[in-house]
């Protein structure tokens, strides 16, 4: 078994988020998820998790990270960690239908995306380790999930994703996201028209970025032109997996763009601006997943590359020097992480997206070792 500074980092940020927020849906055996919050509210009731605040998609999200850490075993050599992983995988995504109502459908369509997009990495992690039995519940969810996704895909506003089912607003969250899942799943034509609706309506020639989507107000179309970084990142992602010309050339112009507008200057590099607590605390986290997948991409230009393996990397290393140790009663102290680079960790109680913003840049880290 052979590891590096950076799966080390990976590994810390893992262990630190399973310390703190992992654990079984109240008493209930065989399940894992992932509270939102630690120390868990003074009171809270066995079965509270079913009552109180439910994030699905910070769920999906951790689905993404166990994946990660799997795939980091197997590049280590650590094979029975990577056949860990795959089966707390297998027991999350079920704890999350458990706790989602028995069911896979959400009311909003970009939730919906992240899961197909981890159950998939599940998936290719099983497939990593040989392993093909028992894949039914993953099937069940990517079919699942992707028919919602194709039904949110209609003509209206020209094209893209409905948000939610309110069916008033066409945004990038959900519309990245699901050209992303599709383009995995070898659905090229689909994704691209997907692609080529945000570009003609949601791309900013000023700044190169995507903005957030277009709301139906009483049969009018209205800009929302916010711009988030996990909208760049999911379209990046997209475009690297379509990996065609047209594709690559907005990809290199895309990590530009990033570059350019969505940084900060740290001790003398530049990295990557977060958006707080919240939703926002996990949205630099997914850019840097697909900054990672371009910067491993050889189809793409050496600049573009080049650039987004610094703007990873020096991330990392801002996060991972801000960290600092929580005090556990009976375990090694884990390390809770700063929500911007260049920060300290917010007071407790701690809140589980910008930890696992961290775990997740930390393992993107580690796939450029």
């Amino acid at each position: 078994m052979s590891t590096t500074p950076l799966d080390d980092r990976a590994a810390e940020a893992e262990r630190s988020v399973s310390a703190l927020f992992a654990g079984r849906l109240g008493p209930m055996p065989w399940t894992h998820l992932a509270r939102v919050v630690h120390p868990a509210p003074a009171g809270s009731r066995p079965f509270g998790w079913l009552r109180g605040e439910w994030h699905y998609w910070w769920q999906a999200h951790y689905l993404d990270a166990v994946v990660d850490a799997g795939l980091r075993a197997i590049r280590t050599g650590e094979l029975a960690g990577a056949e860990r992983h795959a089966r707390q995988g297998d027991r999350l995504l079920a704890t999350i239908r458990l706790r989602n109502g028995a069911r896979w459908v959400n009311g909003f369509y970009d939730d919906m995306a992240w899961l197909a997009l981890a159950s998939g990495r599940l998936a290719a992690l099983h497939d990593e380790l040989g392993r093909t039995p028992r894949r039914r519940r993953i099937r069940s969810a990517v079919r699942h999930l992707t028919e919602q996704l194709r039904s949110a895909h209609t003509d209206d506003v020209g094209g893209g994703l409905f948000w939610s089912r309110d069916h008033d607003f066409k945004n990038s969250p959900a519309t990245g996201p699901a050209a992303l899942h599709l383009a995995r799943l070898g659905e090229t034509d689909e994704a691209c028209r997907l692609v080529d609706w945000v570009y003609a309506r949601l791309w900013s020639e000023e700044s190169g970025l995507v903005l957030d989507g277009i709301r139906l107000r009483e049969g009018t179309e209205v800009l929302v032109g916010d711009v988030w970084s996990y909208n760049q990142g999911t379209v990046l992602g997209a475009l690297v997996t379509l990996g065609d010309d047209r594709s690559l050339e907005r990809a290199a112009a895309l990590v530009a763009a990033v570059d350019a507008r969505l940084t900060v200057e740290l001790d003398g590099a530049r990295v990557l601006r977060t958006h707080g607590g919240g939703d926002g605390g996990l949205f630099t986290g997914i850019l840097v997943r697909y900054l990672a997948l371009a910067a491993s991409s050889r189809r793409l230009d050496d600049d573009a590359r080049g650039t987004a393996r610094r703007l990873v990397l020096d991330t990392a290393d801002a996060l991972w020097r801000g960290r600092q140790s929580v005090p556990v009663a009976g375990r090694r102290d884990p390390s809770a992480f700063p929500t911007e680079p260049g920060g300290t960790p917010p007071t407790r109680p701690l809140e589980l997206s910008p930890q696992l913003q961290a775990w997740t840049v930390l393992e993107a880290a580690a796939t450029l070792a």
